[in-house]
């Protein structure tokens, strides 16, 4: 999966994709994911599951849940 980094957050682009980052494992798993899909905008993550919404990722503020998915029980690891 790649991404358009240039809008993202700069704390969320640490918290993703340094290897010491709070999201780096999730990041990892949706590498995997061929079923999700994901997009910036207003700075944020937005993550998809078959078109429809389950995630968003923000750089300083707690990720919003929107649907129950199998990739919202790794923010619980």
């Amino acid at each position: 999966m790649t991404i358009d980094t240039t809008d993202m957050c700069s704390h969320l682009r640490k918290k993703l994709f340094d290897e010491d980052g709070d999201y780096h494992h999730l990041w990892m798993a949706m590498q995997d994911d061929a079923e999700l899909t994901a997009v910036v905008r207003s700075r944020q993550l937005h993550i998809y599951r078959n078109g429809k919404k389950v995630l968003v990722l923000a750089g300083k503020s707690a990720p919003k849940i929107i649907r129950e998915d199998k990739i919202c029980d790794l923010l619980k690891q």
